[in-house]
């Protein structure tokens, strides 16, 4: 998934490139997001996690050792470790939630992912809200509620999963916002990669099968564009203000929509389309509020 607030980092100007990296960082999510819906049919959850992860670790950690391991050191390895289960529980609640729900459902309660990190910014790094920017959250909530539609028939419980991947996505921003001061990028990659991995690796005996080749390949494929899309993320924000780049991310849901219902025949509903609509307009207020403030 792409979020506002996802990289942080020297801001440049370069505003057209950043704005091409955001747009193929979100099409990449969603293609990784196709397919672990897809071979998840099939293949344990975590197995499909482990791959993914074991590709982050290469792509991050490979370019660090090539300087005698430099970008491994942290002084901060405790919020790095907090951090990286921060961010490895989102990717698995998340592909938990791909199992049961449309791509298009999940994709847009996940995008309450801006809005908790700015609740829990007042209190974790002290920053300050005026009242129209927690009306916004409130209203953006409220679209996730439109989204889930709970009450009806066509609820379903696997929707907590997308929000509890959006709960612990912010709180790994909050993170990492709190860490950037002293910690390099590749550093903050490197660990995150790293402590997912160690995580994945511990539960794997408790639900593995052996994959055939062409899963194998899938779970590679996942491993790839995710990757690459993170990649992606963080070159985009340093080189343009994420004010700027953060309504782009919200294409994501366009793409979603687009795979779920040509690879899953799953077109979304009035309240899906409503409800995510309310989500990206309360996320591109508080962009524009945060834009404005700067």
């Amino acid at each position: 998934m792409v979020r506002s607030g996802a990289a942080s980092g020297r801001v440049g100007d370069d505003p057209v490139r950043a704005i091409a990296m955001i747009v193929g960082a979100s099409l990449l999510f969603s293609i990784s997001d196709a397919t672990a819906k897809y071979v998840t049919q099939t293949v344990p959850v975590f197995e499909v996690a482990w791959v993914r992860y074991l590709v982050f670790v290469l792509l991050a950690t490979l370019p660090a050792l090539r300087h005698r391991g430099a970008a491994l050191r942290t002084r901060r390895p405790v919020a790095q470790v907090v951090r990286g289960l921060c961010i490895v529980s989102s990717a698995l609640f998340f592909v938990f939630g791909l199992q049961v729900l449309p791509m298009a459902d999940a994709a847009a309660i996940n995008f309450v992912s801006p809005l908790f990190i700015t609740m829990l910014s007042v209190p974790f790094l002290g920053e300050k809200v005026g009242p129209a920017r927690w009306i916004a959250v409130g209203i953006g909530l409220s679209g996730a509620v439109i989204a889930a539609q709970p009450g009806t028939s066509a609820f379903s419980v696997a929707a907590i999963y997308p929000v509890l991947s959006a709960a612990t996505w912010a709180v790994g921003i909050i993170m990492t916002r709190r860490i950037a001061p002293t910690e390099s990028a590749p550093t903050i990659l490197a660990w995150s990669a790293g402590t997912g991995l160690v995580l994945l690796t511990c539960m794997l005996p408790f639900n593995f099968a052996v994959p055939t080749l062409h899963e194998f390949a899938l779970c590679l494929l996942i491993g790839v564009s995710a990757s690459a899309g993170q990649w992606m993320v963080v070159l985009g924000y340093r080189r343009a203000p994420a004010s700027l780049l953060a309504p782009f991310s919200y294409l994501q849901l366009i793409w979603s929509t687009g795979f779920g219902y040509v690879i899953f025949d799953g077109r979304p509903g009035a309240a899906t389309i409503v409800g995510a609509t309310i989500i990206a307009a309360s996320g591109l207020y508080s962009a524009h509020r945060e834009r404005a403030a700067r």
